[in-house]
C-alpha cells in the first residue's frame, strides 16, 4: 500500500507538473501514510533534486543566452541583482528567517520554484521552509497568467512589449510561457529568449548561496551538483546540442526535480508550521509591487 500510494502520487505529480503540487502531495502522502524514518524518499533526500539542477544545465547555452538577450542584458542584470538584494534586505527588515528570505530573493529575481530548488540543499533548508515560499510563488504566479494578458490588453502593449514585460515580471519560466502565449505568439517566443536570460543567473546564484551559507566548512564540502551543473552548460556551449536533445534534458531535468520536491515533502513536520507568519507573503508582494511597474516602465520606454 504504501508504495503503491508513492508511485501514484509521483505519477499525478509529473502529470500535472507543478512544483506546488509535488510538495503538497509529498506533505500528504506523510501525513496520512506516516512512512517510516528509514523510508527511501526521507533517506535520498535532495539528490533528485541535485539531479534535476543539472539536467537543466544541459538546457543552457550561455552564447545563445548571450544573443537572444544582449539588447536586454543589461536591464535583466540589473533587475536580478536589485530583486534579490532589495529582497534579503526587506526580509531582515521584516524579521523573516534568513533561509525563507534567501529563498523568496532568488525566486523573484531568477525563476520561481526551479531556483528556490537549486538553492534549498545548499541554504539547508528545511521542508516547511521551502513549502512556504513554493506555496507563495505559486499564488502569485497563478494570478499573472490571469491578469498580465487583461492588463497588457487595456494598456495596448505590443506583441514584444507583453513579452519583454512578462519575462521581467514574472517568477516561474512556466508562468511567464503561459501568460505570454494567452497574449500571442510572438509574445511567447519573446517571453522565452528573454526568460532564458534570467536563467542564466542561475550559475552565479548557486555560487553565491554556497559562499554565504558554506563559506566556514572545508573545501571538501563544495556542493559536487555545482560542478556538474557548470559542466553541464559548458558540454551543451560545446556540443551545440539539437532542439531535441535539449527537449528531452528539459524532460528529464523537470522530472527529477518534481521527485525530489516530493521528496522533500516527505520530510514534513506539521508541528514547525507554528513557527511561519503572514511576513513572507508580505515580503513577497512588496518585491512584485515593484517589480511589475519598474519593468513596464523599462520595456515601454527604453
Amino acid at each position: 500500500m504504501l508504495y503503491f500510494t508513492f508511485a501514484f502520487l509521483v505519477l499525478v505529480s509529473l502529470y500535472i507538473g507543478n512544483a506546488a503540487l509535488a510538495i503538497f502531495a509529498g506533505i500528504f502522502f506523510t501525513y496520512f501514510l506516516q512512512p517510516p524514518a528509514t523510508f527511501f524518499t526521507r533517506r535520498i533526500g535532495t539528490l533528485p533534486l541535485q539531479l534535476g539542477i543539472v539536467l537543466l544545465g544541459a538546457t543552457i547555452s550561455l552564447p545563445y543566452a548571450l544573443d537572444v538577450s544582449s539588447d536586454y542584458l543589461p536591464w535583466i542584470s540589473l533587475f536580478v541583482i536589485v530583486s534579490f538584494f532589495a529582497g534579503l534586505i526587506l526580509g531582515k527588515l521584516l524579521g523573516i528567517h534568513h533561509r525563507i528570505a534567501f529563498l523568496l530573493s532568488s525566486g523573484a529575481a531568477i525563476c520561481g520554484g526551479t531556483a528556490m530548488a537549486a538553492v534549498a540543499p545548499i541554504i539547508k533548508a528545511k521542508p516547511q521552509e521551502l513549502l512556504i515560499a513554493m506555496t507563495i510563488v505559486f499564488l502569485l504566479n497563478a494570478i499573472a497568467i490571469i491578469l498580465f494578458p487583461i492588463i497588457g490588453g487595456y494598456l495596448e502593449m505590443t506583441n514584444f512589449e507583453f513579452g519583454a514585460w512578462s519575462a521581467l515580471a514574472i517568477h516561474d519560466t512556466g508562468s511567464v510561457i503561459g501568460s505570454a502565449t494567452i497574449f500571442s505568439n510572438e509574445s511567447a517566443q519573446v517571453a522565452a529568449t528573454l526568460k532564458l536570460g534570467r536563467t542564466v543567473w542561475l550559475i552565479p546564484l548557486l555560487l553565491i548561496a554556497n559562499w554565504i551559507f558554506n563559506k566556514q566548512t572545508e573545501a571538501t564540502k563544495f556542493p559536487r551538483f555545482i560542478i556538474f551543473f557548470i559542466l553541464a552548460i559548458i558540454t551543451n556551449t560545446v556540443f551545440n546540442f539539437n532542439d531535441q536533445v535539449i527537449d528531452i534534458f528539459q524532460i528529464m531535468s523537470q522530472a527529477f526535480l518534481l521527485v525530489g520536491l516530493f521528496c522533500i515533502g516527505s520530510q514534513f513536520d506539521a508541528s514547525e508550521l507554528k513557527s511561519l507568519s503572514s511576513k513572507p507573503l508580505i515580503l513577497a508582494l512588496i518585491i512584485w509591487a515593484a517589480v511589475i511597474p519598474s519593468a513596464y516602465f523599462l520595456v515601454k520606454y527604453f
